[in-house]
């Protein structure tokens, strides 16, 4: 995939050397990419609370909750793959659907329909105006790759940054063994 196939369902993959600690070897589903800018959320950052945590009236529920990143933090959002239960969920690719009706959410969740291994939670998200996320491209920033339901709901997220680099294979197989901390001497 070449930076100019960029497209709602991709993934970017945070160079191996990028320092800014919100997005340091991070993976990030682009859900929305247009010409007014583009929305993801990052899949592999795991925040240490569950949703019903975060949420006054939220049935009691183990979900997971994740950084989406460092845009509008007082945000709650969700990337599922029961967009066939929920309406108004936005389908990004086979499998994996953004956002849908809330109180529905809680209703399917309260008569458990949705379990924890269908839904993942996300504390605000990663976002870029109009032509930014393309220059952060040509810079070298990221990396593009295909997206696939598995990476979200059946892989290790600690994992995942690594896994999707790997199976870009090439030279991508050899940045996802490099170390996470660079010892320059």
């Amino acid at each position: 995939m070449t930076k100019r196939e960029i497209k709602t369902g991709s993934v970017l993959l945070a160079e191996p050397f990028m320092f800014d600690s919100n997005f340091k070897r991070s993976a990030i589903l682009l859900c929305e990419h247009n010409e007014e800018g583009s929305i993801g959320f990052i899949l592999n950052k795991e925040l240490d609370m569950q949703v019903d945590e975060l949420i006054a009236d939220f049935p009691s529920f183990d979900g997971k909750v994740f950084f989406g990143g460092p845009v509008q933090t007082d945000t709650i959002h969700y990337i599922h793959n029961v967009g066939n239960l929920l309406e108004d969920s936005v389908k990004v690719v086979p499998g994996v659907y953004w956002g849908g009706d809330f109180e529905k959410l809680k209703f399917l969740i309260q008569s458990d329909m949705i379990k924890p291994h269908n839904i993942r939670f996300f504390v605000g998200y990663s976002g870029w105006s109009d032509g930014q996320l393309g220059d952060e491209l040509e810079w070298g920033s990221w990396v593009v790759a295909n997206m696939f339901a598995n990476y979200i709901f059946k892989d290790k997220p600690k994992k995942l940054w690594k896994r999707i680099m790997n199976n870009k294979g090439d030279v991508f197989s050899v940045i996802a063994q490099m170390s996470e901390s660079i010892d320059w001497n």
